[in-house]
């Protein structure tokens, strides 16, 4: 199945698909699920927690390359490679919001003195199986959105372990 619709954790309506951006051309935020050197890169968010780096496109930019500005100024990492996965759409009390979601391989990670607006990287050898009862984590990381793009990921062969 390519086509999914569920609740996230603030009981919005998410619909994600794995077809080519089935709901806009010009998503306004990205979300790339990143890897380096057999690890899960990530990030903290002061008040979110931990989460996969991530954010809005700028005027001007294409989501692609919105997606490796954001990898980098959150976590200090460079994208090796950048894979399009997914496109979902939430439909929340303050209006409609578009992501495209990726997968990123890391070439190299750079320590900076600033990572904008978060606490800078993570790695994790695997992420815990309890993600959804872990308050460390961001709620971006406990609805459906992560659980089927690491499905597609490794049911695709984009990544093997």
């Amino acid at each position: 199945m390519s086509y999914y619709t569920f609740e996230d954790f603030y009981k919005n309506t998410v619909e994600l698909s794995f077809t080519d951006h089935p709901y806009s051309l010009t998503p306004k935020h990205v979300w790339v699920i990143c890897r380096f050197k057999g690890q899960w890169l990530l990030t903290e968010h002061p008040r979110r927690g931990i989460e996969f780096p991530g954010g809005k496109v700028e005027k001007g930019e294409s989501a692609e390359k919105a997606a490796v500005r954001e990898v980098f100024e959150e976590t200090g990492a460079t994208v090796d490679a950048l894979t399009y996965l997914a496109q979902y759409r939430v439909k929340g009390k303050g209006g409609t919001i578009i992501k495209n979601v990726y997968f990123a391989t890391i070439e190299k990670i750079k320590i900076k003195a600033h990572y904008y607006e978060t606490n800078g990287p993570i790695l994790m050898k695997q992420l815990p199986e309890s993600i959804k009862n872990n308050d460390k984590f961001s709620f971006m990381m406990k609805d459906e959105v992560l659980q089927r793009s690491m499905e597609y990921i490794f049911k695709n062969k984009i990544l093997q372990l």
